[in-house]
This record gives structure tokens, C-alpha cells and sequence, in this order.
């Protein structure tokens, strides 16, 4: 009967055990085996986990292997992978640092493309609206020029090249709002400067057409009829089916005038980096 009564009592501890172990979420009952797998295992455990969707076990296996196991060629992967998982968890900022680690403490190793196109997706996910600061945008082309500089052979320069168009899209559309606010203001030769910015700095976004037509306007508003004409002619050229030109020529034809090029003037040198030129 006493031996029956210690089983019976050694059960019963046992299912407490067990029943505090699924209801306690600060207890982790894989911890013993996390730390004495090799390192290889959890490497690929962590891969298995991150191709499941289950970002925070892979995130587990890969913190895992910087703890037990910092000096392996495993934890040099699990970094720029630990890197990667916090980008797909939408935590861009740990992101950055880990996948800057990496590029710190290993900058000639195979992964240092990778870990670098890390940096500038993370970057690219907090672009904002044109409306908001644009150092993200900054940040995305700084990065993403780094992929295309450093690694030109990598499998991230056509998606890099993708992300800095984009990039510089965002930031052309910032300055064109604030030339638009200028103009709407008459202020026309702070308006100028925000669209002259376009043309010389972002000469193939989206937003050359617009830029050159509002110059046209601007200076035709101020009675500076040459650069009106040049920057109309310019825009003729790069885009002759363009609405903007349509727009640009009808204002000309209300002075008299019509697109004619001035070689001397800025907008016909800016106009030779246009796509059409």
C-alpha cells in the first residue's frame, strides 16, 4: 500500500508539472534541447521554421545559436537570418542594427549582399506618404546604392535599382508639393527652386513632366517669357503626348508665344539627362 501511494503521488506531480507547463507562457519547455543542439540542427530547424510562417520559433532557434553556440560558422548565418525574420515581423529599426552587425563583423563574407539588401528593404517599408518627412526615402537610396555599388553581381541589384526609382520618386513628389504650395502662394522663385530640384536631381521619376510644365508656368508668371519657352520645349521633346505639354503650349499661345529652346538656359542642359533626350 506505501509503495502504491508514492507511485500514485509521483503521478500526480507529474500532471501538475505538465498542466503548469502549457498554462505558464514564461516557462519554454524546449529550452534544455534549444541549447544542446548542435548548431547546424537549429540552423535548420530555424529554416524550417521561417519557411512554415512561424517567424517567432525561427527568431527562438536563431537567438539560440548566437547564445550557445557565438564562434560557429552557424551563428554568422543565424545573424543576417535573425536580421531577415525581424524585417518580416515588420520590426525594421532591429532590422537595420542586426543586419548593420553583420555587415560590421563580416563585410567580405557571402551573405554581406544580402545582409545589406536587408538594410535597405527595411529602410523601403518606412517610406511614408509624400505629405511626411522623406529620410526614409534617403535612407532606402543610400542602402540599396550600396547593393548595387558593392555587389553587382548579387541577385538583389535589379530589385535594389526597382526600390532607389521608387525611392526618388517619393522625394521628387515631396519637392513638387512644396513647389505647387509656393506657386499657389505666387512665391514663384521659391516655386522655381523646388522645381528645378526635380528636373536637375530626379531627371527620370514620374514627376519630370509636371515639374517642367509648372516651371513653364512660374516663369511665364513672372515675365520671363525665354525660360518659359525652353522649359516648354523641353518638355515637347521628352514627352510630346503628354497632357502637361498640352498644358504648357496652350499657356505660351495666350502670350503670343511658343516652345522654343534657349541653349544657354539650365532647363536645356537639364534636358539633355531627360529619358527622351
Amino acid at each position: 500500500m506505501a509503495r502504491v501511494a508514492v507511485v500514485a503521488l509521483a503521478a500526480s506531480a507529474t500532471s501538475v508539472l505538465v498542466t503548469a507547463c502549457q498554462n505558464d507562457p514564461d516557462i519554454d519547455i524546449t529550452k534544455l534541447a534549444a541549447e544542446t543542439d548542435p548548431p547546424d540542427v537549429l540552423y535548420n530547424q530555424g529554416l524550417a521554421n521561417l519557411n512554415a510562417g512561424k517567424t517567432t520559433e525561427a527568431a527562438r532557434k536563431f537567438d539560440a545559436i548566437d547564445q550557445q553556440h557565438p564562434f560557429s560558422e552557424y551563428a554568422r548565418k543565424a545573424l543576417v537570418m535573425r536580421s531577415f525574420v525581424n524585417y518580416r515581423n515588420g520590426q525594421y529599426q532591429d532590422a537595420i542594427n542586426g543586419a548593420t552587425r553583420y555587415l560590421n563583423l563580416y563585410p567580405e563574407s557571402e551573405d554581406a549582399a544580402y545582409a545589406q539588401y536587408i538594410v535597405g528593404l527595411a529602410y523601403s517599408k518606412q517610406i511614408p506618404a509624400v505629405t511626411q518627412d522623406q529620410k526614409p526615402a534617403m535612407r532606402t537610396i543610400e542602402a540599396m546604392q550600396a547593393v548595387v555599388t558593392k555587389y553587382p553581381d548579387s541577385d538583389y541589384v535589379e530589385d535594389a535599382e526597382a526600390k532607389i526609382r521608387f525611392a526618388k520618386d517619393q522625394l521628387a513628389g515631396k519637392e513638387m508639393q512644396v513647389g505647387r504650395y509656393y506657386l499657389e502662394r505666387k512665391e514663384y522663385l521659391a516655386a522655381i527652386t523646388r522645381f528645378r530640384t526635380v528636373v536637375e536631381q530626379y531627371p527620370n521619376t514620374n514627376q519630370v513632366e509636371e515639374a517642367l510644365s509648372r516651371l513653364v508656368e512660374s516663369y511665364f508668371a513672372m515675365g520671363i517669357t525665354s525660360e518659359a519657352q525652353t522649359a516648354a520645349a523641353v518638355l515637347g521633346h521628352n514627352y510630346p503626348d503628354s497632357q502637361w505639354y498640352a498644358d504648357a503650349y496652350k499657356l505660351l499661345q495666350t502670350g503670343g508665344l511658343e516652345p522654343r529652346e534657349s541653349g544657354n538656359s539650365w532647363i536645356s542642359r537639364a534636358g539633355k539627362k531627360l529619358l527622351g533626350a
